[in-house]
Protein backbone atom coordinates (compact mmCIF):
# COMPACT_ATOMS: atom_id res chain seq x y z
CA UNK A 1 0.00 0.00 0.00
CA UNK A 2 2.74 2.27 0.71
CA UNK A 3 3.55 3.06 -3.53
CA UNK A 4 -0.06 2.49 -3.78
CA UNK A 5 -0.36 5.90 -1.98
CA UNK A 6 2.84 7.19 -3.00
CA UNK A 7 1.59 7.01 -6.83
CA UNK A 8 -1.77 8.52 -5.91
CA UNK A 9 -0.41 12.03 -4.77
CA UNK A 10 -0.43 14.90 -7.27
CA UNK A 11 2.62 15.80 -4.95
CA UNK A 12 4.72 12.71 -5.88
CA UNK A 13 8.16 13.44 -5.41
CA UNK A 14 9.38 10.78 -8.40
CA UNK A 15 7.11 13.35 -10.98
CA UNK A 16 9.85 16.15 -10.53
CA UNK A 17 12.56 13.34 -10.08
CA UNK A 18 11.91 11.47 -13.22
CA UNK A 19 10.32 13.81 -15.24
CA UNK A 20 7.49 11.01 -15.37
CA UNK A 21 4.03 12.92 -15.77
CA UNK A 22 1.35 12.24 -12.84
CA UNK A 23 -1.01 10.84 -15.49
CA UNK A 24 1.45 7.66 -15.89
CA UNK A 25 1.63 7.07 -11.60
CA UNK A 26 -2.26 6.86 -11.81
CA UNK A 27 -2.29 4.55 -14.46
CA UNK A 28 0.39 2.60 -12.20
CA UNK A 29 -1.81 3.65 -9.22
CA UNK A 30 -5.09 2.27 -10.92
CA UNK A 31 -3.24 -1.22 -11.38
CA UNK A 32 -1.78 -1.78 -8.21
CA UNK A 33 -5.10 -0.93 -6.52
CA UNK A 34 -6.54 -3.88 -8.67
CA UNK A 35 -3.62 -6.57 -7.60
CA UNK A 36 -4.33 -4.68 -3.77
CA UNK A 37 -8.00 -5.81 -4.26
CA UNK A 38 -6.99 -9.32 -5.50
CA UNK A 39 -4.30 -10.48 -3.29
CA UNK A 40 -6.89 -9.11 -0.21
CA UNK A 41 -9.94 -11.37 -1.93
CA UNK A 42 -7.29 -14.24 -1.71
CA UNK A 43 -6.18 -13.60 1.25
CA UNK A 44 -10.24 -13.45 2.85
CA UNK A 45 -11.12 -16.55 0.74
CA UNK A 46 -8.43 -18.41 2.46
CA UNK A 47 -8.78 -17.49 5.94
CA UNK A 48 -12.10 -18.64 5.04
CA UNK A 49 -11.82 -22.04 3.80
CA UNK A 50 -10.11 -22.90 7.23
CA UNK A 51 -12.82 -20.97 9.52
CA UNK A 52 -15.38 -23.23 7.85
CA UNK A 53 -13.61 -26.12 7.97
CA UNK A 54 -13.03 -25.82 12.12
CA UNK A 55 -16.27 -24.07 12.78
CA UNK A 56 -18.85 -24.13 9.80
CA UNK A 57 -20.50 -21.41 8.73
CA UNK A 58 -21.99 -20.15 11.63
CA UNK A 59 -18.89 -20.26 13.54
CA UNK A 60 -17.47 -18.00 10.84
CA UNK A 61 -20.63 -16.02 10.89
CA UNK A 62 -19.96 -14.99 14.46
CA UNK A 63 -16.54 -14.62 14.86
CA UNK A 64 -16.51 -12.01 12.01
CA UNK A 65 -19.26 -10.30 13.77
CA UNK A 66 -17.71 -10.24 17.64
CA UNK A 67 -13.90 -9.57 16.99
CA UNK A 68 -12.34 -6.41 15.88
CA UNK A 69 -9.64 -8.14 14.11
CA UNK A 70 -11.54 -10.22 11.44
CA UNK A 71 -15.05 -7.85 11.34
CA UNK A 72 -11.89 -5.07 10.46
CA UNK A 73 -10.45 -7.20 7.71
CA UNK A 74 -13.89 -8.25 6.42
CA UNK A 75 -15.17 -4.25 5.96
CA UNK A 76 -11.70 -3.72 4.42
CA UNK A 77 -11.85 -5.92 1.68
CA UNK A 78 -15.70 -5.38 1.08
CA UNK A 79 -14.79 -1.87 0.45
CA UNK A 80 -12.10 -2.49 -1.53
CA UNK A 81 -14.35 -4.65 -3.63
CA UNK A 82 -16.39 -1.77 -4.18
CA UNK A 83 -13.96 0.62 -5.26
CA UNK A 84 -12.78 -1.96 -7.90
CA UNK A 85 -16.33 -2.09 -9.48
CA UNK A 86 -16.71 1.49 -9.57
CA UNK A 87 -13.67 2.13 -10.98
CA UNK A 88 -14.40 -0.22 -13.96
CA UNK A 89 -13.63 2.80 -17.43
CA UNK A 90 -17.44 2.54 -18.22
CA UNK A 91 -18.44 3.81 -15.01
CA UNK A 92 -15.66 5.70 -13.62
CA UNK A 93 -16.13 7.97 -17.01
CA UNK A 94 -19.78 7.94 -16.87
CA UNK A 95 -20.25 9.07 -13.30
CA UNK A 96 -16.89 10.63 -12.78
CA UNK A 97 -17.27 13.13 -10.53
CA UNK A 98 -19.51 10.72 -8.32
CA UNK A 99 -16.97 7.73 -8.43
CA UNK A 100 -14.29 10.71 -7.64
CA UNK A 101 -16.21 11.18 -3.88
CA UNK A 102 -17.13 7.56 -3.13
CA UNK A 103 -13.25 6.80 -3.92
CA UNK A 104 -12.46 9.02 -1.31
CA UNK A 105 -14.59 8.01 1.15
CA UNK A 106 -13.96 4.21 0.36
CA UNK A 107 -10.55 4.53 0.27
CA UNK A 108 -10.18 6.98 4.00
CA UNK A 109 -12.56 3.10 5.27
CA UNK A 110 -10.02 1.10 3.93
CA UNK A 111 -7.20 2.75 5.05
CA UNK A 112 -9.32 2.89 8.53
CA UNK A 113 -10.24 -0.94 8.73
CA UNK A 114 -6.55 -1.68 7.83
CA UNK A 115 -4.82 0.30 10.71
CA UNK A 116 -7.70 -1.56 12.76
CA UNK A 117 -7.16 -4.88 11.38
CA UNK A 118 -3.43 -4.45 12.50
CA UNK A 119 -3.71 -2.92 15.58
CA UNK A 120 -5.95 -5.32 17.00
CA UNK A 121 -4.46 -8.20 16.04
CA UNK A 122 -3.27 -10.90 18.84
CA UNK A 123 0.21 -10.50 18.36
CA UNK A 124 2.14 -8.10 21.01
CA UNK A 125 2.11 -4.95 19.53
CA UNK A 126 -0.29 -5.71 16.72
CA UNK A 127 0.58 -6.72 13.33
CA UNK A 128 3.70 -6.51 12.04
CA UNK A 129 2.49 -4.25 9.31
CA UNK A 130 0.97 -1.98 11.71
CA UNK A 131 4.74 0.24 11.24
CA UNK A 132 3.95 0.26 7.85
CA UNK A 133 0.20 1.45 8.31
CA UNK A 134 2.09 4.38 10.35
CA UNK A 135 3.97 5.05 7.49
CA UNK A 136 1.33 5.18 4.56
CA UNK A 137 -0.91 7.60 7.45
CA UNK A 138 2.43 9.92 7.60
CA UNK A 139 2.96 10.15 3.95
CA UNK A 140 -0.80 10.91 2.98
CA UNK A 141 -0.67 13.67 5.79
CA UNK A 142 2.51 15.35 4.00
CA UNK A 143 0.44 15.17 0.36
CA UNK A 144 -2.58 16.33 1.84
CA UNK A 145 -0.31 19.35 3.98
CA UNK A 146 1.29 19.72 0.91
CA UNK A 147 -1.95 20.79 -1.42
CA UNK A 148 -3.16 22.99 1.23
CA UNK A 149 0.09 24.85 1.96
CA UNK A 150 -0.01 25.58 -2.52
CA UNK A 151 -3.36 26.71 -1.88
CA UNK A 152 -3.18 29.30 0.97
CA UNK A 153 0.22 30.26 -0.70
CA UNK A 154 -0.99 31.10 -4.22
CA UNK A 155 -4.55 32.27 -2.93
CA UNK A 156 -3.90 34.39 0.00
CA UNK A 157 -2.16 37.71 0.62
CA UNK A 158 -2.53 39.56 3.60
CA UNK A 159 -1.99 42.47 1.56
CA UNK A 160 -4.26 41.84 -1.43
CA UNK A 161 -6.74 39.54 -0.23
CA UNK A 162 -8.00 36.15 -2.26
CA UNK A 163 -7.97 34.98 -5.17
CA UNK A 164 -10.59 36.19 -7.41
CA UNK A 165 -11.57 34.75 -10.92
CA UNK A 166 -13.42 36.04 -13.86
CA UNK A 167 -15.72 34.06 -15.74
CA UNK A 168 -16.38 34.81 -19.82
CA UNK A 169 -19.47 32.50 -21.02
CA UNK A 170 -18.12 31.52 -25.00
CA UNK A 171 -19.96 30.26 -27.94
CA UNK A 172 -19.18 26.34 -28.24
CA UNK A 173 -20.09 25.87 -24.55
CA UNK A 174 -17.21 26.90 -23.55
CA UNK A 175 -15.64 29.06 -20.21
CA UNK A 176 -12.24 30.97 -20.03
CA UNK A 177 -11.39 32.00 -17.11
CA UNK A 178 -8.86 34.34 -15.50
CA UNK A 179 -7.28 33.74 -11.77
CA UNK A 180 -6.03 36.86 -10.36
CA UNK A 181 -3.78 35.64 -8.06
CA UNK A 182 -2.95 38.04 -5.14
CA UNK A 183 1.01 37.41 -5.49
CA UNK A 184 3.58 36.60 -7.99
CA UNK A 185 3.49 33.01 -9.03
CA UNK A 186 6.25 31.46 -11.46
CA UNK A 187 4.63 29.04 -14.35
CA UNK A 188 6.17 27.05 -16.83
CA UNK A 189 4.88 27.10 -20.44
CA UNK A 190 2.87 23.50 -20.65
CA UNK A 191 1.76 22.82 -17.23
CA UNK A 192 -1.72 22.40 -15.61
CA UNK A 193 -3.46 23.72 -12.03
CA UNK A 194 -6.03 22.40 -9.73
CA UNK A 195 -8.93 24.93 -9.72
CA UNK A 196 -12.17 24.87 -7.71
CA UNK A 197 -14.66 27.90 -7.00
CA UNK A 198 -17.11 29.06 -4.30
CA UNK A 199 -20.66 28.32 -5.49
CA UNK A 200 -19.97 25.70 -7.98
CA UNK A 201 -19.45 22.59 -5.89
CA UNK A 202 -16.01 24.15 -3.97
CA UNK A 203 -15.44 20.70 -2.57
CA UNK A 204 -14.22 19.76 -5.84
CA UNK A 205 -11.12 20.42 -7.57
CA UNK A 206 -10.14 19.72 -11.32
CA UNK A 207 -7.35 19.69 -13.31
CA UNK A 208 -6.98 22.19 -16.64
CA UNK A 209 -4.14 23.36 -18.79
CA UNK A 210 -2.73 26.65 -17.69
CA UNK A 211 -3.45 28.39 -21.26
CA UNK A 212 -1.82 32.20 -20.61
CA UNK A 213 0.17 34.23 -17.56
CA UNK A 214 0.55 37.80 -17.25
CA UNK A 215 2.65 38.99 -14.16
CA UNK A 216 1.32 42.15 -13.35
CA UNK A 217 4.21 45.10 -11.85
CA UNK A 218 3.04 46.25 -8.46
CA UNK A 219 0.25 49.38 -8.15
CA UNK A 220 2.31 52.47 -9.47
CA UNK A 221 5.20 51.31 -11.77
CA UNK A 222 5.05 53.44 -14.64
CA UNK A 223 5.54 52.85 -18.42
CA UNK A 224 9.36 53.65 -17.89
CA UNK A 225 9.84 50.58 -15.16
CA UNK A 226 8.26 48.17 -17.63
CA UNK A 227 11.69 46.72 -18.26
CA UNK A 228 10.96 44.74 -15.60
CA UNK A 229 13.32 42.42 -13.61
CA UNK A 230 12.55 39.04 -12.46
CA UNK A 231 12.70 40.62 -8.75
CA UNK A 232 10.33 43.59 -9.56
CA UNK A 233 7.60 40.82 -11.21
CA UNK A 234 7.86 39.07 -7.73
CA UNK A 235 6.43 42.28 -5.93
CA UNK A 236 3.73 42.44 -8.15
CA UNK A 237 0.73 39.90 -9.17
CA UNK A 238 -0.06 36.97 -11.96
CA UNK A 239 -3.10 36.10 -13.64
CA UNK A 240 -3.54 33.09 -15.23
CA UNK A 241 -5.86 32.11 -17.51
CA UNK A 242 -8.14 28.63 -18.80
CA UNK A 243 -10.30 27.21 -21.07
CA UNK A 244 -12.94 24.79 -19.93
CA UNK A 245 -15.39 23.05 -21.93
CA UNK A 246 -18.55 22.53 -20.13
CA UNK A 247 -19.20 18.46 -20.57
CA UNK A 248 -21.70 17.48 -17.37
CA UNK A 249 -21.10 18.72 -13.74
CA UNK A 250 -18.42 20.74 -12.41
CA UNK A 251 -18.02 22.05 -16.03
CA UNK A 252 -21.48 22.81 -17.22
CA UNK A 253 -22.81 24.32 -13.68
CA UNK A 254 -18.97 27.02 -14.14
CA UNK A 255 -20.66 27.65 -17.52
CA UNK A 256 -24.46 28.34 -17.11
CA UNK A 257 -23.65 30.31 -14.15
CA UNK A 258 -21.58 32.66 -15.94
CA UNK A 259 -24.21 32.57 -19.15
CA UNK A 260 -26.95 33.40 -16.53
CA UNK A 261 -24.95 36.12 -14.84
CA UNK A 262 -26.50 38.68 -16.95
CA UNK A 263 -23.15 40.04 -18.57
CA UNK A 264 -20.20 39.23 -20.47
CA UNK A 265 -18.44 38.07 -17.54
CA UNK A 266 -18.92 36.93 -13.94
CA UNK A 267 -16.44 37.54 -10.97
CA UNK A 268 -15.99 34.75 -8.56
CA UNK A 269 -14.18 33.59 -5.70
CA UNK A 270 -11.75 30.67 -6.64
CA UNK A 271 -8.56 28.59 -5.48
CA UNK A 272 -5.30 27.54 -8.07
CA UNK A 273 -3.44 24.82 -6.73
CA UNK A 274 -0.64 24.33 -8.55
CA UNK A 275 0.93 24.58 -11.21
CA UNK A 276 1.79 21.37 -11.58
CA UNK A 277 4.19 19.29 -14.64
CA UNK A 278 5.75 21.47 -17.37
CA UNK A 279 8.63 18.90 -17.55
CA UNK A 280 8.94 19.39 -21.43
CA UNK A 281 11.03 22.11 -22.21
CA UNK A 282 11.13 23.22 -26.01
CA UNK A 283 14.03 25.80 -25.71
CA UNK A 284 16.50 23.20 -27.29
CA UNK A 285 14.79 22.20 -30.61
CA UNK A 286 15.30 24.25 -33.45
CA UNK A 287 11.75 23.06 -34.97
CA UNK A 288 8.66 22.75 -32.61
CA UNK A 289 5.62 20.95 -34.37
CA UNK A 290 2.25 21.93 -31.70
CA UNK A 291 -0.97 19.95 -32.68
CA UNK A 292 -4.16 20.58 -30.95
CA UNK A 293 -7.56 19.43 -30.78
CA UNK A 294 -10.15 21.48 -30.06
CA UNK A 295 -9.31 23.04 -26.31
CA UNK A 296 -6.17 21.24 -26.24
CA UNK A 297 -5.05 24.41 -27.61
CA UNK A 298 -4.62 25.91 -23.85
CA UNK A 299 -1.65 23.48 -23.97
CA UNK A 300 -0.09 24.40 -26.66
CA UNK A 301 -0.48 28.29 -26.86
CA UNK A 302 0.94 28.34 -23.54
CA UNK A 303 4.65 27.62 -25.10
CA UNK A 304 4.09 30.17 -28.03
CA UNK A 305 4.99 33.29 -26.39
CA UNK A 306 7.57 32.52 -24.54
CA UNK A 307 9.49 30.48 -27.44
CA UNK A 308 9.23 33.50 -29.80
CA UNK A 309 10.40 35.85 -27.20
CA UNK A 310 13.18 33.46 -26.65
CA UNK A 311 14.02 33.86 -30.27
CA UNK A 312 13.91 37.78 -30.04
CA UNK A 313 15.92 37.66 -26.96
CA UNK A 314 18.43 35.10 -28.73
CA UNK A 315 18.45 32.87 -25.48
CA UNK A 316 17.15 29.35 -27.25
CA UNK A 317 17.64 27.06 -30.06
CA UNK A 318 14.01 27.43 -31.56
CA UNK A 319 13.97 28.37 -35.21
CA UNK A 320 10.72 27.44 -36.78
CA UNK A 321 7.63 26.85 -35.06
CA UNK A 322 4.48 25.46 -36.18
CA UNK A 323 1.12 25.34 -35.15
CA UNK A 324 -1.79 23.06 -36.26
CA UNK A 325 -5.19 23.45 -34.67
CA UNK A 326 -8.08 21.53 -35.69
CA UNK A 327 -11.45 22.75 -34.17
CA UNK A 328 -15.42 22.41 -35.10
CA UNK A 329 -16.34 25.97 -36.51
CA UNK A 330 -14.50 29.67 -36.57
CA UNK A 331 -16.59 30.11 -33.40
CA UNK A 332 -13.97 28.70 -31.19
CA UNK A 333 -11.19 30.87 -32.52
CA UNK A 334 -12.91 33.38 -29.94
CA UNK A 335 -11.44 31.28 -27.08
CA UNK A 336 -8.03 32.27 -27.91
CA UNK A 337 -8.31 35.28 -29.53
CA UNK A 338 -6.97 38.28 -26.90
CA UNK A 339 -3.45 36.03 -26.59
CA UNK A 340 -3.53 35.31 -30.31
CA UNK A 341 -3.65 39.36 -31.07
CA UNK A 342 -0.87 39.54 -28.28
CA UNK A 343 1.22 36.76 -30.20
CA UNK A 344 0.77 37.60 -34.08
CA UNK A 345 1.94 41.46 -32.71
CA UNK A 346 5.41 40.58 -31.48
CA UNK A 347 8.09 41.46 -33.22
CA UNK A 348 9.56 38.66 -35.77
CA UNK A 349 7.12 36.60 -35.39
CA UNK A 350 6.06 35.83 -38.99
CA UNK A 351 10.05 34.77 -38.85
CA UNK A 352 9.19 32.00 -36.47
CA UNK A 353 5.73 31.13 -36.07
CA UNK A 354 3.41 29.19 -38.73
CA UNK A 355 -0.06 28.42 -37.85
CA UNK A 356 -2.18 25.70 -39.71
CA UNK A 357 -6.00 25.77 -38.48
CA UNK A 358 -8.53 23.06 -40.12
CA UNK A 359 -12.23 23.83 -39.40
CA UNK A 360 -13.90 20.50 -39.83
CA UNK A 361 -17.59 21.61 -40.32
CA UNK A 362 -17.61 25.46 -40.99
CA UNK A 363 -20.95 27.11 -40.83
CA UNK A 364 -20.23 28.72 -44.14
CA UNK A 365 -17.45 28.58 -47.07
CA UNK A 366 -16.54 32.01 -46.93
CA UNK A 367 -15.51 32.04 -43.07
CA UNK A 368 -12.61 29.75 -44.53
CA UNK A 369 -9.54 32.20 -45.89
CA UNK A 370 -6.10 32.85 -44.65
CA UNK A 371 -5.12 35.71 -42.81
CA UNK A 372 -1.43 35.94 -44.61
CA UNK A 373 0.76 33.47 -45.98
CA UNK A 374 1.90 32.50 -42.29
CA UNK A 375 -1.74 32.51 -40.60
CA UNK A 376 -3.55 29.70 -43.41
CA UNK A 377 -6.98 28.27 -42.65
CA UNK A 378 -8.33 25.19 -44.72
CA UNK A 379 -11.90 23.42 -44.05
CA UNK A 380 -11.90 19.27 -43.48
CA UNK A 381 -9.57 17.63 -40.80
CA UNK A 382 -5.26 17.48 -41.82
CA UNK A 383 -3.68 15.07 -43.25
CA UNK A 384 -1.30 14.15 -40.55
CA UNK A 385 1.23 12.08 -42.36
CA UNK A 386 1.87 14.95 -45.53
CA UNK A 387 1.92 17.78 -42.68
CA UNK A 388 4.30 16.21 -40.96
CA UNK A 389 6.51 15.09 -44.09
CA UNK A 390 6.54 18.46 -45.54
CA UNK A 391 7.42 20.20 -42.24
CA UNK A 392 10.82 17.55 -41.66
CA UNK A 393 12.03 17.98 -45.33
CA UNK A 394 12.32 21.75 -44.25
CA UNK A 395 13.37 21.12 -40.56
CA UNK A 396 15.77 23.10 -38.51
CA UNK A 397 17.51 21.28 -36.57
CA UNK A 398 16.30 18.74 -33.84
CA UNK A 399 12.61 18.56 -33.87
CA UNK A 400 9.68 18.40 -31.43
CA UNK A 401 6.18 17.10 -32.19
CA UNK A 402 3.34 17.76 -29.17
CA UNK A 403 -0.25 16.96 -29.37
CA UNK A 404 -3.12 17.54 -27.04
CA UNK A 405 -6.56 16.64 -27.68
CA UNK A 406 -8.55 13.34 -28.35
CA UNK A 407 -7.36 10.48 -28.20
CA UNK A 408 -7.92 9.94 -32.06
CA UNK A 409 -5.86 13.04 -33.23
CA UNK A 410 -2.55 11.41 -30.68
CA UNK A 411 -2.99 8.71 -32.52
CA UNK A 412 -2.52 9.68 -35.56
CA UNK A 413 0.26 11.97 -34.47
CA UNK A 414 1.91 9.79 -33.01
CA UNK A 415 2.14 7.04 -36.05
CA UNK A 416 3.03 10.05 -38.34
CA UNK A 417 5.88 10.68 -35.91
CA UNK A 418 7.44 6.98 -36.08
CA UNK A 419 6.89 6.79 -39.91
CA UNK A 420 9.21 10.00 -40.33
CA UNK A 421 11.53 8.65 -37.31
CA UNK A 422 11.57 5.64 -39.51
CA UNK A 423 13.51 7.84 -42.24
CA UNK A 424 16.39 8.85 -39.84
CA UNK A 425 15.09 12.63 -38.55
CA UNK A 426 15.94 13.51 -34.89
CA UNK A 427 11.74 14.07 -34.36
CA UNK A 428 11.20 13.65 -30.09
CA UNK A 429 7.28 13.05 -29.62
CA UNK A 430 5.61 14.48 -26.67
CA UNK A 431 1.92 13.92 -26.15
CA UNK A 432 -0.21 15.60 -23.51
CA UNK A 433 -2.75 13.46 -21.63
CA UNK A 434 -4.94 13.60 -18.64
CA UNK A 435 -6.71 10.17 -18.11
CA UNK A 436 -8.54 8.81 -14.61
Amino acid sequence: MVPLIILAGRNNPLISLLRVSFDTYNLLHRWMGRMVVIEAVIHTIAWSYVAVAGGGFEGMGYRLLHDSFLASGLAGTIALVILLLLSFSPIRHAFYETFLNFHIVLAFIIFTMTWVHCATATLPGGLPQLTWMIAIFMLWVAERLARMFRLAYNNWSKKRGFTEAVVEPLPGDTSRVTMRLPRYVKVKPGTHAYIRFMGVNPWENHPFSIAWVEHHPEAGTTLEEKAQTESELRRGTTSISFIIGAHTGFTRQLYNKALSGGSQSIRIRAAMEGPYAGHHSLDSYGHVVLFAGSTGITHQISYLKPLIQGFNDGTIATRRITLVWIIRDTESLEWVRPWMDVILRMPRRREILNIRLFVTRPKNTKEIFSASSTVQMFPGRPNIPTLLKKEVEEQVGAMCVTVCGPGALADDVRQAVRDVQAESSVVDFVEESFTW
